[in-house]
């Protein structure tokens, strides 16, 4: 017996599974990465936890789209095998009905109505092969659609997680550098609390103050052997006065003397 196509339910391929894999896809890609940083206790753990999630949501939401897109093509095929049957039911009536024509011609209607009568069962399986192709069309529109913004949707979330991994890069970059410039600043600290050169520099004034004490003594010094020899000398001329008067003297005498 011929075969033929009948409109088949596709409950199995409806899709509240896809639809709720849509709706994830959608609210992961328009995720505010700010304000769920701004929020964030500990930025860094968060970012990646959503790493992680964001993950694995991807695997399982290529893992539905992938079954979305087969069941897809599995409808596909159904609807080109409907519309090939329709062709070749076409055919076949055309083919029945020429032959019909023949056989009539030659003058044997008997053989020529059942001819007709098989042209008219094959427009009948065409017409009937039509009727499910048709009845397939919009789930096929409707299906295509989804893949499509399912497609739409990783593609986001695809661009999320590469947003989110170059966020956590950058943020765990930063805090690694903040964390050497805390120890930087830690050890400057504690280098200005512990300046050797401090100490340098009080060793230095007691030197330069003994140097000074040096210096005072050496001048002190000096300034008594000034006064010494300036004794020395008030001394000296005051012999020299001692010794002209005594001369003057004696001048004084010799002229008595004559």
């Amino acid at each position: 017996m011929p075969h033929t196509f009948s409109p088949k339910p596709n409950n199995d391929r409806k899709t509240p599974v896809k639809q709720s894999i849509f709706a994830r896809v959608a609210q992961l890609a328009k995720a505010n990465l700010n304000a769920l940083l701004d929020s964030a206790e500990d930025p860094q753990k968060m970012l990646d936890q959503m790493v992680r999630d964001y993950s694995e949501n991807i695997r399982e939401a290529e893992a539905a789209v992938a079954t979305t897109i087969g069941n897809l093509r599995m409808a596909e095929d159904d609807y080109n095998r409907a519309m090939n049957d329709a062709n070749t039911w076409g055919s076949k009536a055309i083919a029945a009905s020429k032959k019909a024509d023949e056989f009539r011609a030659a003058g044997n209607p008997v053989d020529a109505d059942k001819f007709d009568n098989l042209a008219k069962v094959a427009i009948q399986r065409q017409m009937a092969a039509e009727s499910t192709a048709k009845a397939q069309e919009p789930a096929l529109a409707t299906q295509n659609e989804v893949v499509d913004k399912l497609k739409v949707g990783l593609d986001q979330m695809r661009g999320k997680l590469g947003e989110l991994t170059a966020k956590r890069n950058e943020l765990v970059n930063r805090a690694r550098v903040a964390a050497t410039q805390s120890q930087v600043n830690d050890a400057l600290r504690a280098l200005d609390a512990g300046d050797p050169t401090i100490a340098i520099g009080r060793f230095e004034d007691r030197i330069r103050r003994e140097e000074a004490t040096v210096r005072g003594q050496q001048e002190l010094a000096a300034s008594s052997l000034d006064a010494q020899f300036a004794s020395l000398e008030d001394l000296g001329e005051q012999t020299e006065v001692e010794a002209r008067l005594a001369a003057l003297k004696s001048m004084d005498r010799k002229a008595i003397d004559y």
